[in-house]
């Protein structure tokens, strides 16, 4: 049974969950007033409100075609969730439907977006194939790509981004890919347990996300066991520094956090 409160964490490891998260959400446009000019918005399916609003914001702002990419798979109930949680959204139908389906309705709907600058890719089942399938489309428009912002779940936007660089390894004419997770979570202890320090509206619960972050290393290392070229060859070479390692050791290390999701059959 999962608890309701998530403990309260040591400083060190607050603050390398924190430093992890981070680095994982790859945000080089956190700061950029005005949008930087691209020719298309990618937003890869996922379950995070913020995300999903950063996407559409941006390509209602540039006026540029917004890419859909998101069939149903292992995560989809997590976005279906989330709409019907969400004080507006919660009218768009889910059930039964891709995630591409859902996030261009929403699109439309809710930001005005209209249907001719709408691509949607519905078959992806998993963040390999958004990249694929996404490229594979782009192409069959076609679309124009010279630059392009991905947007993503934070947590899995620095390993989409080297997705998309491994599909387009070998392609002479691809894009200028520019990361965009829409938001960098950042928690910290309250009275109430662990929480988000924006209070976390259209995030995932605390222990997802920190299931979510701790499992995302080990993909991202460039070993027999990751996803990099030297392993699963999923995803491009990634530099991961030693202080993100550190920190990764540093959360695997700490009894309190293991302890917490255990429990919660999370690790």
């Amino acid at each position: 049974m999962t608890l309701e409160l998530f403990p309260c964490l040591p400083d060190k490891t607050l603050a390398a969950v924190n430093t992890l998260g981070e680095w994982l959400a790859e945000h080089p446009l956190a700061d950029a007033l005005p949008p930087p000019q691209a020719d298309l918005v990618v937003l890869a399916g996922n379950a995070v409100i913020p995300s999903i609003d950063a996407a559409c914001r941006l390509a209602a702002e540039l006026n540029v075609p917004l890419l859909v990419s998101g069939g149903i798979g292992h995560s989809t109930t997590f976005l279906y969730a989330a709409i019907a949680r969400h004080p507006r959204y919660n009218t768009v139908r889910t059930t039964g439907k891709a995630e591409a389906t859902i996030l261009a309705e929403i699109a439309r709907t809710f930001w005005n977006i209209p249907p001719e600058r709408l691509v949607v890719e519905d078959q992806s089942t998993n963040c390999g194939e958004n990249a694929r399938f996404s490229w594979a489309l782009m192409q069959q428009h076609p679309l124009p790509a010279s630059r392009v912002i991905v947007v993503q779940d934070p947590t899995m936007q620095r390993r989409t981004m080297a997705t998309f660089a491994r599909v387009c390894r070998d392609e002479p004419d691809a894009p200028h890919w520019i990361a965009h997770p829409g938001i960098v979570p950042q928690l910290k202890n309250s009275a109430d347990g662990l929480v988000f320090r924006e209070g976390g509206e259209g995030l995932w619960p605390v222990e997802r996300y920190l299931s979510l972050v701790l499992g995302e290393l080990p993909r991202l290392r460039d070993d027999v066991n990751g996803y990099g070229p030297a392993g699963r060859d999923f995803i491009a070479h990634v530099d991961i520094p030693p202080y993100v390692e550190e920190a990764w050791q540093t959360l695997r290390n700490d009894a309190i956090l293991t302890d917490a999701l255990t429990s919660r059959s999370l690790l």
